[in-house]
């Protein structure tokens, strides 16, 4: 099997809540998510989605996804998919860094692979060994009394772990982490996530006014190091996300007790290959994940649960449902949330299966 031609969608994901909002006054209110065809000389297509979150998250934007295809595509061409340790060799000599770019070639490879071989992506990341997953609701930075009428709407639909963005002016995250805290069931998860906007002197203020309450403290300052002063002033659980970007960074992180936890995002790491390895790092360690990617609409939620749905239960933290915070569907069969839980499809691949009206026409076809 071969590597034929490579099409490549652009399509809008507008919210149902209108605008996403976290820290330093960043928010998007349309996601632009990039979906990617991989043909074969033998007729089989496999898919897969990347979208980052706006431009100023990550080291990744949009139209990089893009443009870091057109880059890798004539390396690809002739390829074998199915030899996806040779694909992610080959992209990551054809282009140094940028693995959100390589992200979806390298699952829509595994996508293909579970069609060849007649399995789902779960079986061959290591098998079910959970019937599906527990999800979180990400709530959006806006004004404590907003917040907290936010979390009791989406317990009532069945959640039980809740990520409240914060990141902003030190008083009022106090304010949002004590009022969303008060409506709480006392067996419900809250994490205060500052997606590293806070400085090191506001961190401490907040981790110590909170000290009190059940929170977990995630990312909280910009830089590892910085991170890692906070982590050492608090006995509040901590996690790590967006500085554990590679296995380099986790295997630091381990041996420098940094964290009880990390965000695992699939794109972020270069796809399922390095997400796997580095899952299977953080189980041997005794670390567990939030299981998830930097945005996007159903092929990222399948992949995702597909993950999730391969990891210990103990050590699945928690995984996301991309799709339900957005108003456009562009695959059928992806997973859909039942009581705050999702579960992966069991049919080969994915599971997935585009909706091309409204992928709308291809953006780039390479071949």
């Amino acid at each position: 099997m071969k590597i034929s031609a490579l099409t490549v969608y652009q399509v809008d994901l507008p919210l149902k809540e209108g605008r996403y909002s976290w820290s330093n006054g960043n928010y998007v209110e349309v996601f632009d998510s990039t979906v990617v065809e991989i043909e074969t000389d033998n007729g089989l297509k496999g898919y897969a989605e990347c979208c980052p979150l706006g431009s100023a998250y990550l080291p990744s934007f949009a139209r990089g996804v893009r443009a870091g295809l057109e880059e890798l595509a004539p390396h690809l061409i002739g390829r074998d998919p199915l030899n996806i340790g040779e694909i992610n060799r080959v992209m990551d000599a054809a282009l140094r860094g940028h693995p959100y770019a390589k992200a979806p070639v390298d699952i829509a490879c595994w996508d293909l692979l579970g069609k060849a071989t007649g399995q789902p992506v779960y079986t061959l990341l290591g098998g079910a060994v959970q019937d599906d997953v527990v999800l979180y609701r990400a709530i959006s930075q806006e004004d404590p009394d907003a917040m907290a009428r936010k979390i009791e709407g989406y317990a009532a639909e069945g959640y039980t772990k809740f990520q409240l963005k914060v990141g902003g002016d030190a008083d009022a995250d106090i304010e949002r982490i004590r009022a969303t805290r008060a409506v709480l069931r006392p067996a419900d998860l809250l994490i205060a996530d500052a997606n590293t906007g806070w400085t090191k002197q506001e961190a401490a203020r907040v981790v110590g006014a909170v000290s009190d309450l059940d929170v977990y403290i995630e990312q909280p300052c910009v830089t590892y190091e910085e991170s890692l002063s906070i982590r050492r002033r608090t006995a509040l659980p901590f996690v790590l996300d967006e500085v554990i970007d590679s296995v380099n960074t986790l295997v630091r992180a381990l041996a420098e007790d940094a964290m009880d936890c990390i965000n695992l995002k699939i794109s972020k790491v270069g796809g399922l290959t390095k997400a796997k390895l580095m899952r299977d790092v953080c189980v041997a360690h005794g670390i567990p994940m939030t299981i998830e990617d930097t945005w996007g609409g159903d092929i990222t939620t399948a992949t995702i649960a597909h993950l999730a749905r391969s990891t210990p239960a103990d050590f699945t933290f928690s995984a996301t449902d991309f799709n339900s915070y957005g108003t456009v569907e562009i695959a059928e069969g992806a997973p859909r949330r039942v009581n705050g839980r999702m579960t992966a499809p069991d049919r080969p691949g994915l599971g997935i299966s585009p909706v091309f009206q409204a992928l709308g026409e291809p953006v780039a076809r390479y071949v």
